[in-house]
């Protein structure tokens, strides 16, 4: 199966903006508590979510398309990794230079570089004055898609076994999901909301999207109608507590409607792909912005229009001077960026 023209680009765009400007809210305390502070809360809590369908969609594709594990495996790295490396080696080179502080520096790039980034998530002499000291707290979600990506290759395996049958495991993976939430969400113990968006939680999400890649040249057919499914569903999903359940569905539904609706194709990679950039800088530099005095200078609009500025540019330099060098020439977020 092959990747035609779609917008999933633009959804991974629009999805990683969404969360940079709820934090660029939270980080500011422009709104503490407020009601713009809430609804962008559950606006980012959403992108996060169709950000893990759109990933369990392509990477499934791209797991499909690969010939062995380690051809995977490599194309994964290569899109993962350096960009990634580059955002906590550069804090962390401030800080040495800043304090000299060694043993606490490689603590921090030794949890970080295994994205085990809630075990060290400060660095010495960066944003300790801040209302929150993380140094990037938008990496938790990584997490999540590396043991994703770990997993998938036995997931797909297993999948295949059952032939026909694939929609029952697929099916038992999405219940199992449910069932780990709703099992945390019963634990009376601090840490059981943590737990509860780890995975296999956040399977749902992921195995919604392995269900996309799996009707690719149905949802096609069928874009129109599906925006309006999903639309229904994923409101009935958020209005009536007792459907929450139906998001999954709905928006699954909604991101295959606007991703292949009629219309302009919308290439949002046309100049360079900064999704993954816009989502994993963006944190590091609202937060320098907030010590430095910007928001409290000019202003919650002031500052997000700074922020924008800086993050949309360092993007576009991450894209050109780390990602795109590290993929292969095939890749498909090359090709869509005019190579």
């Amino acid at each position: 199966m092959s990747v035609s023209a779609n917008r999933f680009d633009l959804l991974r765009l629009l999805f990683a903006s969404i969360v940079f400007l709820y934090h660029a809210l939270a980080l500011s305390l422009a709104d503490l508590g407020g009601s713009l502070d809430v609804r962008f809360g559950m606006a980012a809590e959403i992108a996060i979510q169709g950000f893990f369908i759109v990933s369990g969609a392509l990477v499934y594709g791209s797991w499909e398309r690969s010939k062995t594990v380690a051809d995977y495996a490599a194309k994964r790295i290569r899109r993962f990794y350096p960009a990634y490396l580059v955002v906590i080696l550069v804090p962390a080179l401030l800080s040495l230079m800043m304090t000299g502080a060694i043993a606490d520096v490689l603590r921090y790039l030794l949890a970080n570089g295994i994205f085990l980034n809630f075990v060290e998530p400060n660095l010495p002499g960066l944003f300790g004055a801040n209302p929150f000291t993380e140094v990037n707290g938008a990496l938790w979600t990584l997490k999540i898609e590396v043991m994703f990506y770990v997993a998938l290759p036995i997931l797909a395996w297993v999948l295949s076994k059952l032939g026909r049958y694939w929609w029952i495991g697929i099916g038992l993976i999405v219940v199992g999901a449910f069932a780990w939430v709703a099992a945390m969400e019963a634990w009376d113990h601090p840490l059981s909301d943590r737990f509860a968006r780890q995975l296999p939680g956040q399977m749902m999400y992921f195995g919604a999207g392995m269900a996309l890649w799996r009707l690719w040249p149905l949802l096609k057919a069928m874009a129109s109608i599906l925006f309006w499914v999903g639309l229904v569903a994923f409101t009935l999903s958020l209005s009536v507590e007792a459907l929450s359940a139906l998001r999954v569905l709905g928006l699954a539904a909604l991101i295959a409607g606007v991703a292949f609706g009629p219309g302009p194709e919308l290439n949002a990679a046309r100049w360079g792909d900064v999704s993954y950039g816009v989502y994993i800088v963006h944190f590091p530099i609202v937060q320098a912005l907030v010590a430095n005095g910007i928001f409290e200078a000019f202003g919650l609009f002031g500052g997000v229009l700074i922020s924008v500025v800086l993050v949309f540019g360092l993007s576009f330099a991450l894209w050109w001077l780390v990602e795109k060098p590290a993929l292969r020439r095939d890749s498909h977020y090359r090709i869509v960026s005019g190579e």
